[in-house]
């Protein structure tokens, strides 16, 4: 009887090795994205973005699943910003503008990183500008801080008086919904190439 039970108690160990091998060993699952990706980072293992509720440039509610419907390129600055949220959002709008002509639907957001200056009107304003599909987005101190906390991005006011700065992150976010985060794009991608690339995620979506 006790050999018995020292057969099974080895049978049962190598039933345990063998399917810790199978977990281990085993191919991990593809990337259906990755000849689309150019950094490291954006190959799932960063948690960047989650669930907001905010206050868009009509004045409506939304949240982040109204937003991020489709191919989404997500980007955090303020309308008072004197040249890098212009430059760069402009250049997003471009870009989306490029795929439109190929077919490519793709939202461009701008999420204000300075919720008592930025209002729904001017969010408006400065979104209705750049691009007729461009949403502004903007809410209470709370809300702005836990959005940029969700998506990693550095944001300080810096100076007094009404005429303050703030320094931040220029990162443009491209997100989807069911895969959430799938890239970013630095300042010195072009309008050309921002396209090429979201076109290449979107035709995987």
């Amino acid at each position: 009887m006790s050999r018995f039970f020292a057969i099974t108690a080895v049978l049962v160990v190598l039933s345990g090795l063998g399917t810790a091998l199978f977990f281990a060993l085993r191919p991990a699952p593809a990337d259906q994205f990755a000849e689309c990706r150019t950094t490291a980072v954006a190959g799932g293992s960063a948690a960047i973005g989650g669930p907001f509720e905010l206050t868009d440039h009509n004045g409506q509610r939304v949240t982040d699943v109204d937003v991020i419907d489709g191919p989404t390129l997500m980007y955090f600055g303020y309308t008072f910003c004197p040249d890098v949220c212009p430059l760069d959002t402009y250049r997003n709008a471009e870009a989306v503008a490029i795929l439109d002509e190929r077919g490519v639907d793709v939202k461009p957001v701008m999420v204000t990183i300075d919720p008592s200056r930025d209002t729904p009107e001017s969010m408006a304003a400065f979104v209705g500008y750049l691009h007729e599909d461009m949403v502004g987005l903007t809410g209470t101190a709370e809300e702005i801080a836990a959005a940029i906390k969700a998506y990693r991005v550095y944001a300080a006011k810096n100076g007094e008086g009404e005429n303050y700065l703030m320094d931040h992150s220029t990162w443009t976010y491209l997100m989807a919904p069911e895969y959430g985060f799938l890239e970013f794009f630095g300042r010195d991608i072009t309008p050309e190439d921002m396209a090429d690339q979201v076109a290449c995620f979107a035709d995987k979506l």
